[in-house]
């Protein structure tokens, strides 16, 4: 019937018009599927592995994709086709077989780092003139196809291997902070895709000068060490595990297991702002909890044993320092001020050396 009105209506509209040439290629669609319901192929299998690819069927008809390995559309109301779910690979049913790269997350799994040279270029002459990828012959002239460089990993590729897909460069952001996307290669867009949340780069060790130029990267460090201190409070809290206070940062779970390991994800949020909004409020959270709202946390404070004066300490206070022998906390002035040694340290020395000599081998 659908047919039958479309064949009416393009001998009823305006010859060459944009209205009738849109009805004829709905005619066409409509043929195919008309086409594909008298004589259906055999049914094609919901999940499909692949060069370390999990393919799983798509069941979305109206989404216009491309295929990743013909790079033509994919026309989901006719067409059936499968999307990778590790590294979100798409293509034609008719294209499986013909693929040649392993799926992006394999890679991420067994080679958990980035390239951190900046645009690592080694030249065509290097490559024989051909695709990094898939070995199609290539040119910068065009001809037999355009060779497109991956600011990523600096090696050259073919139109079909590169779509001038943009993603931002981990080498150019730990030694220029700089967030320019720049064009990179389908794998490696995958790729860095991929590893975008994960904790894989260690400041301190790449680039420990950034913490001098960027004042950002200080505070977040400085809260991040803060979050560690609240941690003993809150894993020994009744209150604080049934209110699962440290959930708050499970979208970045590595905040609560040390300060110094970063993700890309994180230098892009610093960069922008928006990591330092969102764990400043985190951590004015967590410090209500332990100082105001919890008798149990409040109650694990210290008195500066110094000046004997002054409210309840907690090591994560920005006026106070902490021994790095007892984990006794004093006012930051107390603390520099006193010549002597540290009041628990030498309490602890002396009760050391007036207990017997069985309990001191126990």
């Amino acid at each position: 019937m659908a047919i039958e009105e479309c064949k009416r209506l393009i001998l009823e509209l305006p010859e060459h018009s944009e209205r009738q040439k849109d009805t004829v290629v709905k005619l066409i669609h409509l043929r195919l599927k008309l086409q594909e319901l008298k004589d259906p192929e055999e049914d094609e299998p919901n999940l499909r592995v692949l060069l370390e690819h999990r393919f799983s069927k798509e069941k979305s008809k109206s989404v216009k994709q491309t295929c990743d390995k013909c790079s033509t559309i994919i026309w989901g109301l006719i067409q059936t086709w499968y999307t990778c779910t590790g590294c979100y690979y798409r293509c034609h049913s008719k294209c499986l077989n013909l693929i040649n790269k392993p799926c992006v997350r394999s890679k991420v799994s067994h080679q958990s780092e980035y390239e951190l040279s900046i645009c690592p270029e080694i030249g065509l002459d290097r490559q024989d003139y051909r695709c990094a990828e898939c070995r199609t012959p290539v040119s910068l002239r065009g001809v037999p196809s355009e060779a497109r460089q991956c600011d990523y990993t600096g090696q050259y590729y073919c139109s079909t291997c590169h779509w001038n897909d943009t993603a931002v460069i981990p080498a150019r952001v730990l030694h220029n902070w700089e967030f320019e996307p720049r064009k990179v290669c389908r794998s490696s867009m995958r790729y860095l895709a991929l590893m975008l949340p994960r904790p894989v780069l260690k400041l301190r060790e790449v680039n420990p000068l950034l913490f001098n130029f960027v004042e950002e990267l200080v505070e977040i460090r400085k809260l991040r060490q803060d979050i560690l201190l609240m941690k003993p409070y809150f894993i020994t809290c009744k209150e604080a595990m049934e209110a699962r206070l440290l959930l708050q940062l499970h979208d970045r779970q590595h905040f609560v297991e040390n300060n110094d390991m970063y993700s890309l994800q994180d230098l892009i949020d610093i960069s922008s702002g928006r990591l330092s909004c969102s764990l400043t409020e985190i951590h004015t959270t967590f410090a209500k909890h332990i100082k105001l709202d919890c008798d149990r946390c409040q109650a694990k404070g210290f008195v500066c044993e110094l000046c004997k004066e002054g409210d309840i300490l907690f090591p994560f206070d920005s006026h106070t320092s902490v021994c790095h022998d007892c984990s006794a906390v004093f006012h930051r002035d107390c603390f520099y001020d006193n010549s002597t040694t540290c009041p628990k340290c030498a309490r602890m020395t002396e009760r050391k050396h007036d207990d017997p000599p069985y309990l001191k081998d126990t």
